[in-house]
This record gives structure tokens, C-alpha cells and sequence, in this order.
């Protein structure tokens, strides 16, 4: 793959044969990665009409469906200028995988209040499949934000 370093001022950046991703593809990618957060949650909470026990966990569940899908719809929709700013979906895709990536963690270590039957549950599918997923929608929600802080 041919390469060349395109300088600008400081900053040096890699400009390779392939070209880059089109950007529908990477918005694409991260809704993908927000629907697949929400449908783990929705898994493991027994389906869409059950609740996680304590309400409360519950209630955190449904905010993080609810927000997978409304990050997806943003990251879809043709942006409008005026009404969704570009760094907008972005934004919502990393905090929706840093939030129950954060608390798993806290799950599985220290433990919630009102649930600590799951200190210690490594082993748990689910749960693996969803850290992998929100891993990767903040490193791309998360490089997003600097490529497009870098254009302006």
C-alpha cells in the first residue's frame, strides 16, 4: 500500500492509496454498534417487557435501550447544520458505551447498591459481548470527535 505523509503546519498526517472510509459507512458502523448496545441490554434485562431487579437498574436499562436507539437514529438521519450538529451522534455513541462499560465494571468489583449478587461474575457472555461492543462504539465515537475537532 503506497503512502505519503501530507504536512500541515505540525501535524503530520497519513494519506494512504485506499482513500478513507466514506462517512456514511463509519455513521453506518456506529449505529450498528449503538442498536447492538441496546439489544444486549434488552437480552439481558429477559426481554423488552421485563424489568432488571432492582427497579432502579431497571430503569438504567431502559435508558441505555432507549438512548442505543435514539444514537443510532441521530448517526443516520441526514444531518441538518442548524438542528443536529455533526459532532452530535458522536458524542451520544461515546457516552453510551463509557456509561455501562463503567458500570459493569463497578458490578462485577465493588458491586451496585441494592445488587451485589453479581461481584465477581467474569464469566457471564452477555456481559463480554456487550463490553467488546461498547469498547469499540467509544473508540469510534471517540476518534470521530478528534478527526472532526481536527477539521475545524
Amino acid at each position: 500500500m503506497t503512502q505519503q505523509a501530507v504536512a500541515r503546519g505540525t501535524n503530520s498526517v497519513q494519506v494512504s492509496a485506499w482513500g478513507a472510509a466514506p462517512e456514511f459507512a463509519v455513521r453506518f458502523a456506529g449505529a450498528l454498534m449503538a442498536v447492538a448496545v441496546a439489544a444486549v441490554h434488552v437480552a439481558d434485562q429477559g426481554g423488552v417487557t421485563a424489568m432488571a431487579d432492582p427497579a432502579w437498574v431497571g430503569w438504567g436499562y431502559r435508558l441505555i435501550e432507549v438512548g442505543g436507539v435514539l444514537t443510532a437514529l441521530i448517526l443516520l438521519l441526514p444531518r441538518q447544520a442548524w438542528l443536529q450538529p455533526a459532532w452530535l451522534g458522536w458524542a451520544a455513541g461515546a457516552l453510551l458505551g463509557a456509561a455501562p462499560f463503567l458500570a459493569y465494571i463497578a458490578s462485577r468489583t465493588v458491586g451496585v447498591p441494592g445488587n451485589t449478587d453479581d461481584v465477581g461474575n467474569w464469566s457471564d457472555w452477555l456481559g463480554t459481548v456487550s463490553l467488546l461492543v461498547e469498547a469499540a462504539l467509544v473508540v469510534l465515537s471517540v476518534s470521530m470527535l478528534l478527526a472532526a475537532r481536527q477539521r475545524r
